[in-house]
């Protein structure tokens, strides 16, 4: 199905949400614009969070005395307050505030969040098929990057400090992939 066709689906009296999974640098950020260009040609209203606005303070996600991939994949979020003051109100609520993370400060700013009544919501971000997540969305894209491609995407003082990568980041990846299978449970896999 191409992206046109299914924008068009999205049923004009329902608000779905979305799902735009993947690994660092697969690419979300520029899909996310294509939807965007898509969803404005056909007028359907919509609302799109990044789920890396929503990490917690640095404190709680470094130098924690867990491993580095573990502080990654279980405490860059605060998992069970987004299930509860975020993706559970995604389907049905109006408006709600959503604290905001500001990575300058390392401090979070609260920010009322108003849905349309109907349309689509999206939400963007690597992990988003974890098991507390999972079942709020409506459909699920899973974008699909090699690693050594999506490396090459990062700046090249980034790519200076690869021990990170593979303690920190790859490790997580290489736990959500086989823990969580995301490839197989999406509902459209795009290559990038």
């Amino acid at each position: 199905m191409e992206l046109s066709e299914f924008i068009s689906a999205i049923p004009s009296q329902e608000r779905p949400i979305l799902g735009i999974d993947g690994l660092s640098r697969s690419g979300k950020t520029t899909f996310v614009k294509q939807v965007r260009e898509c969803l404005e040609q056909e007028g359907i209203a919509y609302h799109i969070f990044h789920i890396d606005d929503h990490i917690v303070e640095r404190k709680r996600r470094y130098h924690t005395g867990f491993e580095e991939w573990y502080e990654y994949f279980h405490l860059q979020w605060d998992v069970q307050w987004l299930r509860e003051n975020f993706f559970e109100k995604l389907a049905h609520d109006k408006q709600f505030d959503l604290p905001l993370y500001d990575p300058h400060t390392d401090t979070h700013d609260t920010k009322s969040v108003m849905l349309p009544e109907a349309g689509l919501i999206i939400v963007e971000g690597v992990f988003l098929q974890r098991k507390e997540w999972k079942e709020y969305y409506d459909h699920i894209i899973f974008l699909d990057c090699p690693r050594e491609k999506r490396f090459m995407r990062e700046s090249e003082i980034t790519k200076q400090n690869r021990e990170k990568f593979e303690k920190r980041y790859w490790k997580a990846e290489d736990y959500y992939m086989e823990t969580f299978r995301p490839l197989e449970s999406a509902d459209f896999v795009l290559k990038t």
